[in-house]
């Protein structure tokens, strides 16, 4: 063969292997519009402190999509994993759903800790985390992370505003859980309502213990100093340690202004003795509600699968809903940059379960909402009941 015979017979060889390579590569990216959205979330689902129900509740929403034919034919493989309130299983999950599993975007998530441990991760790998529920101070300081609830926070500031402003409380006092890096964010949270009051606290406690046995002497001191109500920020059965240990001492003319961690009909129930009442502003549309409108899709769905009705499964249906949301209105592939883009120019949504628009944004940190709606419970109902017939709102008593 010549050497005009050979040069054409390699560049036939060559433009042959490209058309190959390029009907390859178009098969591949054909069959990969038919692979799951994999959407992964790093929960509480044991230990301490659990959240189960937000996590759920994503589920439920994702289930509901693929079932009506997913997003353009493709299903949501939806994996939520435990973190079991341990820094180094959080770490390990948040590393197997991102690195691993590929996942597109974390939703749903529910976690005492996660968020503090996984938030350089997720900056450096570029994805974005919309939790269900967001608790310690990174998953609202942090540009790759955006709760859908207020946060236990902007909820102190709105609970102090409720009891002095409302209920027109004049000598507050503070009974503090600290967990990790939390102190700060709750001693600007209450800041926050000093600056808007022009009042201050009587007396603060920050040394308050989880999961104590007695919780005696923290009231005794409260007591001690006059205070007419103690804000603070227990979980469920601490929260009922506080109340028994100050009707013991027959301290019954106190009133509790609380946070969203203990709105429960589970709490409800083990309350006989509250005081002058537990208040709390309720960080979505209050559940125990039982003819409202605003969460008659999310009560329709818990239902159906046998979710409790909880907060926690609110903030979980909300972000998956939320999400879906943002993936029906996207154009051409799915994948995490596209996702990503997509979250950061979304349009504001709005809800009626939530006093607040949602919107990732592009900003540097996700401060949460504004907005709850007052609830109380009272001695011997073991009912929750609206307190008031709108939402509390920061940004209205920094106006006033």
């Amino acid at each position: 063969m010549n050497t005009t015979r050979r040069r054409t017979a390699r560049g036939l060889a060559l433009v042959l292997a490209g058309l190959l390579a390029l009907s390859a590569c178009r098969g591949a990216e054909s069959a990969g519009t038919d692979e799951p959205i994999v959407v992964g979330s790093v929960n509480s689902l044991s230990g301490a402190a659990t959240f189960p129900e937000a996590s759920e509740a994503a589920a439920a929403v994702f289930d509901a999509v693929n079932e009506d034919g997913g997003i353009d034919g493709r299903e949501i493989e939806y994996k939520a994993l435990d973190d079991k309130g341990d820094p180094t299983d959080a770490s390990s999950a948040a590393r197997e759903l991102v690195q691993s599993d590929g996942a597109v975007a974390m939703v749903g998530s529910g976690s005492l800790i996660e968020c503090e441990i996984n938030a350089d991760y997720y900056e450096q790998q570029e994805i974005l985390s919309m939790p269900g529920i967001g608790v310690d101070p990174e998953c609202f300081d942090n540009p790759n992370i955006a709760p859908v609830n207020v946060g236990p926070f902007h909820d102190m500031t709105l609970s102090l505003l409720y009891g002095s402003e409302v209920l027109e409380l004049d000598n507050i006092c503070a009974l503090l859980e600290i967990a990790g890096n939390t102190l700060p964010a709750y001693k600007a949270a209450i800041e926050k309502w000093s600056e808007i009051t022009g009042k201050e606290l009587t007396y603060t406690d920050a040394s308050v213990p989880y999961g104590g046995s007695d919780y005696t002497s923290y009231i005794v001191k409260a007591r001690q100093a006059d205070c007419d109500a103690i804000v603070s920020n227990p979980v469920e059965p601490d929260s009922i340690g506080h109340l028994k240990a100050a009707h013991s001492q027959g301290w019954d003319d106190v009133t509790w202004l609380l946070l969203t961690s203990v709105y429960t009909k589970k709490y409800a129930d083990a309350i006989s003795h509250a005081g002058n009442g537990v208040y709390l502003p309720a960080e979505f549309y209050p559940f125990t509600d039982p003819d409202s409108s605003e969460n008659e899709e999310w009560y329709r769905m818990m239902t159906a699968n046998d979710i409790p009705l909880t907060a926690f499964s609110q903030g979980g249906f909300l972000a998956a809903k939320f999400f879906v949301e943002v993936l029906e209105g996207m154009d051409g592939d799915i994948t995490r940059e596209s996702v990503t883009e997509a979250l950061h120019t979304m349009d504001p949504v709005e809800n009626p379960m939530l006093g607040d628009a949602y919107e990732f944004g592009k900003g540097d940190e996700h401060p949460g909402g504004t907005s709850g709606w007052p609830v109380k419970l009272t001695s011997g109902t073991n009912e929750w009941e609206l307190a008031d017939d709108d939402w509390l709102r920061i940004s209205e008593a920094e106006q006033d």
